[in-house]
């Protein structure tokens, strides 16, 4: 298991640990899609990617439970459109 899930500040910076399972969730399945990480890192597991980009406040969950990138970065679109891909 990943040990900053087993601390208490990863689960109030982000609101609950409802909102951190969705935020991970959605988060995983955008990095799944082809999504770039937001951080650098040597590590290859996209679970550990979202915990450190939760960790430095680069993706948070908006009112309507969307994942958003902190405004300071500077990213191409987090979201792939499958609709203009070519076989």
């Amino acid at each position: 298991m990943i040990d900053e899930l087993r601390e208490e500040a990863i689960i109030k910076k982000v609101g609950g640990r409802f909102k951190l399972s969705t935020l991970i969730q959605k988060r995983l399945v955008q990095l799944n899609a082809g999504a770039r990480p937001l951080v650098e890192t040597k590590n290859e597991n996209k679970m550990q990617i979202v915990i450190n980009e939760i960790l430095q406040d680069k993706i948070y969950l908006d009112t309507e439970m969307n994942v958003q990138v902190a405004a300071a970065q500077e990213v191409g679109p987090l979201e792939v459109d499958f609709r203009n891909l070519s076989s």
